[in-house]
């Protein structure tokens, strides 16, 4: 599905990716785990714009209008799937079942507010999962998502990570928590200074090679298990 040979990607001067391969396949589950300012986000981008015809994606910096009811943020995952006159007519009018969508979408991430309230008045996490509702409501095969975790509690990013990985046959998510790396994923691949220094099956990894890795050491595991 995709396929990525001596990769270089810079962040103004400085290079965030250097000389990187990488191959996905369809249907994998891929955590992409590493410390802060490794390029994680970086490569996660410029994943998005070789997969974006196929891939929905839930970015750090989330995009939602302030001043657009959560119905309307939700409903901007649909655009592309409609045609300009019907998709007016959804933001100025929503049609019932649409409104409906929305709100079972909201309601299965545990989001408990008014369709009608602006999103400049909610919480950080409720704001997180507008975004994750807009991401999920674009209906891809694959889903791309830089922490989109990372203000919610454990107990709730457990459930949300279930409805991603249940709506999307592909899913590609940098991860900040080790354990729902494992729990959740068929493969992690580390970074480290713009690199690659860990791309395993999660089955033959433990809790301490990534907690070792976040603190910048990379365990002895390689794709082949040694």
């Amino acid at each position: 599905m995709l396929r990525l040979e001596a990769l270089t990607l810079s962040y103004g001067d400085r290079k965030v990716i250097k000389d990187l391969s990488l191959s996905i396949e369809q249907g994998e589950k891929v955590a992409i785990v590493g410390a802060s300012g490794v390029g994680k986000s970086t490569l996660l981008a410029h994943i998005y714009t070789q997969l974006n015809s196929q891939a929905a994606y839930c970015a750090q910096s989330q995009g939602l209008v302030d001043g657009l009811s959560v119905f309307h943020n939700v409903y901007m995952g649909a655009l592309a799937r409609h045609h300009f006159g019907y998709n007016l007519l959804n933001l100025i009018r929503p049609q019932t079942h649409r409104i409906n969508e929305v709100s079972e979408l909201c309601s299965a991430l545990l989001l408990d507010v008014a369709l009608n309230k602006t999103v400049s008045e909610l919480s950080g996490g409720q704001r997180q999962r507008v975004a994750l509702a807009r991401a999920l409501y674009q209906q891809q095969s694959t889903f791309i998502g830089d922490e989109s975790f990372s203000s919610l509690d454990p107990v709730m990013a457990q459930q949300l990570i279930a409805q991603v990985l249940s709506r999307h046959p592909t899913v590609i998510m940098v991860l900040h928590d080790c354990q729902m790396a494992l729990n959740y994923f068929d493969r992690i691949v580390g970074l480290q200074d713009g690199e690659i220094a860990l791309d395993a099956p999660s089955q033959i990894l433990q809790p301490e090679h990534l907690i070792a890795f976040f603190d910048r050491k990379v365990g002895s595991v390689s794709d082949n298990g040694g």
